[in-house]
Parts: C-alpha cells; structure tokens; sequence
C-alpha cells in the first residue's frame, strides 16, 4: 500500500522555493517535520547556547505540527544533530525537559556543520495521528497537554509476586 503526500506546511525562504523544501509533510496519520534550527526570523536566535538552540528548533517544530492539530504528545521520533559532542548535555535537557513525559524515539548525532556555522543544533520531529479522527488545530502559543496524562497509577509500584508466582522458561504446569 503506498500512502502519496497530504497537506505540507512551507519552509522559510530560501529553502522552500530554492530547494524545493518543505517544513512539513502529512503521509496518512504521520507527519514528517524536516530539519528545524534556531535559524529563524533571518538570523540565528542564540549565539552560541546549544540549550536554547535545541529549545528554540523544538518550539519551530512543534509550531508545524500544531498546523495539523497535532502537538507533544503526539511525537514518536526525534533526531538531534549536533556540531560538537560537547553539547551533549546541554540539547539532551531540552528535549528532556520538552518530551520527558512521552519518551520518543530518539537519535543523537554528531556532524560536521550546518549551513550556518553559528548553528550547533538541528532537530527533526515524527509525530502521529492518534486513532479515531483528525483532532483540531490548536493555535500557536498555546499550552500542549496532549498526551500527558496521570501515569501515577502504575508508578512507583513494586513488583510483589514471589519467584514461585511466575512461570520461569523452561517451566510446565
């Protein structure tokens, strides 16, 4: 079965128009957000903080989602590239602080450079439609509570059962 490209959402100039680039791509229940940077507004927001690079490039990713009513909760993947491995630390926090509750899928990556060497993080996103429909859009600058429900019901409990409470392999009964 092969699923063609649904709605996209533009890239800022120049890549869009220049390169043929999109911001993102809906194929079926997924959404694809390509590589999104502290490069926005004509300039590079945060000289030099990986940090606040990783939180900015998020924030433009999550912006493109939100244009198909999607948001945090629905991430599965993200990809980090980074330009040193020192900076580890610092984007690992930001997406921590920014998807710690849903746990995607991710990859970290060191690479050699960006278009502009001002930038030290770039940040891709996979997100998924959640079954049964197409939610609304939910306006830029909004809080996004989707997919963070209580999960306090399973945490924190001990696994109670004895060694003979379980089938071991190998066990017949």
């Amino acid at each position: 079965m092969t699923t063609s490209p649904g709605r996209r959402v533009p890239a800022e100039p120049p890549w869009g128009d220049a390169y043929g680039a999109s911001r993102a791509v809906e194929a079926g229940d997924f959404v694809f957000v390509s590589g999104c940077t502290a490069l926005t507004g004509g300039g590079v927001q945060h000289e030099g903080d990986p940090y606040w690079q990783a939180r900015t490039a998020f924030g433009v990713g999550l912006d493109a989602l939100r244009e198909f009513g999607l948001g945090v909760g629905d991430v599965v993947r993200t990809r980090m590239y980074l330009t040193h491995a020192r900076d580890l630390e610092a984007v690992g926090r930001a997406h921590l602080e920014q998807f710690g509750a849903q746990r995607p899928a991710a990859t970290l990556l060191v690479v050699s450079g960006f278009v502009d060497p001002r930038v030290l993080v770039e940040v891709e996103l996979e997100a998924v439609r959640p079954s049964g429909g197409r939610p609304e859009p939910v306006p830029a600058g909004q809080a996004d509570t989707a997919g963070q429900a209580d999960t306090a019901d399973t945490a924190g409990q001990a696994d109670t059962a004895g060694p003979g409470d379980r089938a071991e392999p190998g066990d017949r009964t």
